[in-house]
């Protein structure tokens, strides 16, 4: 299946139903009257977030999406039937902006959410309603009032706990492929990867998921490269995991690059919480390795992991460090929402 993570819809919700102008004559009825029913009402265009979907690619072959009218009124004061809704179906994570692609109209986060993007027009009244002591005949009846139409972007963004970031070949398809199940393409070659991969990680009793999201290189903020695309999906995890290639001769450029580019895109993004890492140690000579990552912790402030990809050595280490992150994240999250509604509470 091609991954779509961005697509742009037209949508229209439905006309509400015309009222009837109608009279009752019947032989056997002595007195007879107006007896029109109201229009029924327009269809809803209403989003559904659902399971078992992972990409818009659905709203690459069909971008058009109109609801129904509702039905006309009809004599004998038979209303008419509402029209039905249509429901555009949405991957978990997914965000629904105006037409300017700016302007948020909702943020989809969980299976079960529904919303009513458009409601359909109001059906018009029919003569019946009309009818008063002072106009017991009434000839005329509402029409249904319009639907509401717009264009939309729906833009995925993935929801994982943890991503990895760095540069092309840095070994992040290696790494995803070895803690997960998750079978990412490797290949010995820049921009293997070219849409995101997710994995699901177990250690110990914890699970969490992985996001491994293309490489980035000098640039990718000003669309060199794949470009910065793809940095929208990682907005939504905890913590990143900076994976940098160990066998490259500057290593401190290669981290001080990704920092940037992701200050680049967004501040919020190069404050989350980072977990260093220095990949490939299995190809790097004891002594360059120990120099390496000496740089590393001097540039970074802060402890640097030790991994290969390839052997699987050390990354227990970093999976472990990833479950800490998170926990005293989540600690932070609940004590500083704990403070808002209990001013004098302290831990």
């Amino acid at each position: 299946m091609k991954f779509l993570d961005q697509a742009k819809v037209y949508v229209r919700s439905g006309d509400g139903g015309a009222g009837a102008v109608s009279f009752l004559r019947e032989k056997f009825v002595e007195f007879g009257g107006p007896n029109g029913g109201n229009g029924g009402r327009g269809g809803d265009i209403v989003v559904e977030c659902v399971d078992g979907l992972n990409t818009l690619i659905d709203y690459r072959y069909q971008q058009h999406f109109k609801a129904k009218t509702g039905t006309h009124g009809m004599g004998k004061d038979r209303a008419g039937a509402n029209g039905e809704p249509t429901v555009l179906r949405v991957p978990v994570g997914t965000q629904i902006f105006e037409d300017d692609n700016e302007t948020l109209i909702a943020d989809m986060t969980e299976v079960g959410q529904r919303i009513v993007l458009l409601s359909g027009g109001n059906g018009g009244f029919g003569n019946a309603h009309f009818k008063t002591s002072s106009n017991q005949a009434p000839r005329h009846a509402n029409p249904g009032i319009p639907g509401v139409e717009k264009w939309i972007w729906l833009r995925l963004k993935l929801i994982a706990d943890a991503g990895l970031v760095g540069h092309p070949n840095a070994g992040k398809s290696t790494f995803l492929a070895a803690v997960s199940a998750a079978k990412p393409k490797i290949a010995a070659y820049p921009f293997t990867t070219l849409h995101p991969n997710l994995g699901v990680v177990s250690i110990g009793e914890r699970d969490f998921v992985l996001a491994d999201i293309p490489g980035l290189i000098e640039g990718a903020s000003e669309g060199i490269g794949i470009g910065d695309r793809f940095l929208g999906h990682i907005e939504r995890c905890g913590v990143l995991i900076h994976l940098i290639d160990g066998t490259q001769d500057d290593v401190k450029h290669a981290y001080q690059v990704i920092r940037a580019e992701l200050a680049a895109y967004d501040e919020r993004l190069a404050e989350k919480p980072e977990i260093v890492v220095i990949n490939k140690i299995d190809s790097i000579p004891p002594d360059e390795l120990k120099e390496k990552v000496k740089i590393l912790k001097k540039v970074s402030k802060q402890d640097v992991l030790q991994v290969s990809g390839v052997t699987g050595q050390g990354t227990e280490q970093v999976l472990y460090g990833v479950i800490e992150t998170l926990d005293a994240e989540k600690a932070a999250r609940l004590e500083a929402e704990r403070r808002k509604t209990e001013p004098n509470w302290t831990p």
